[in-house]
């Protein structure tokens, strides 16, 4: 299956404190998870809040310069997204890998900036996608000369304010690029509070390890301290302190679904 990849940190940079204490925690699960991939993921500005008065980052070029620290000071791989073409060059000359926002998941132009940095793509499946009209995502981005691509499953509109997984995305996009499965994305309920999104943290876990069993190829999660106090996404988002416990989980069941080959049932 190759190596194991979990992108995991807070929904927007808050401020200094917030992020160098999750990238603490990661820093310490990449020592203690030396067979799994850790990068720190971090948004400058979240373009697409519900409200016009919506805290949204601290904007391109303080919110790089924090990436940057991050690198520095605990030497791990960081990830942010970008909402315009333009952002992709800045961006690209801080991050290892450059994630497209899954409301921008067809936006020609966007997507071959990005892959025109040469670094990792990572595209969010929009929640009014298909799974298999991903390939068109991944044919513009390989056009544009990108070398690793991966996938991310984040749930599909069900009605107003409410998203559903289906599962069999995961190995049909497996067929185009490697897949990430988002946890927290995928319990949100999208403008669910009015002014702001909601979420149903609750059921984070269950679908992890049912993704894990399907067979991803990493995990994407937005943690934070305290989320009932984070800034955005916060009804969604893993507690800090249960980021361990769910690595060691996921793993474990990892471990036993490689011990089996697949089938294909006619």
């Amino acid at each position: 299956m190759g190596e194991f990849l979990i992108i995991a940190g807070p929904c927007v940079i808050e401020n200094e404190k917030v992020v160098f204490q999750v990238a603490e925690k990661l820093a310490y699960l990449r020592k203690r998870f030396e067979s799994v991939k850790i990068v720190f993921k971090a948004s400058f500005d979240k373009a697409n809040r519900s409200s016009i008065h919506s805290f949204r980052g601290p904007g391109l070029e303080k919110g790089l310069k924090v990436l940057q620290k991050v690198k520095e000071s605990f030497d791990l791989p960081v990830t942010t997204d970008i909402h315009e073409s333009w952002q992709a060059e800045p961006v690209g000359n801080v991050v290892d890998i450059i994630q497209i926002p899954a409301f921008l998941c067809r936006q020609t132009d966007l997507l071959l900036a990005a892959a025109r940095t040469g670094k990792t793509v990572n595209v969010k499946k929009g929640q009014f996608m298909a799974p298999w009209d991903m390939e068109n995502v991944v044919e513009k981005l390989r056009e544009g000369g990108a070398k690793e691509i991966y996938l991310t499953e984040r749930g599909t509109s069900f009605g107003y304010n409410n998203l559903v997984v289906d599962f069999r995305s995961l190995p049909i996009m497996s067929q185009f690029a490697k897949v990430i499965y988002d946890v927290t994305h995928s319990v949100q309920l999208p403008g669910g509070k009015g002014k702001s999104s909601g979420g149903q943290r609750e059921f984070a876990f269950p679908l992890m390890k049912a993704a894990v069993a399907v067979g991803c190829d990493g995990i994407f999660m937005e943690t934070h301290p305290d989320p009932d106090k984070a800034l955005s996404d916060g009804p969604n988002q893993i507690p800090l302190s249960w980021l361990e416990y769910f690595t060691t989980a996921l793993l474990d069941i990892r471990e036993v679904v490689q011990k089996y080959k697949e089938v294909t049932v006619v």
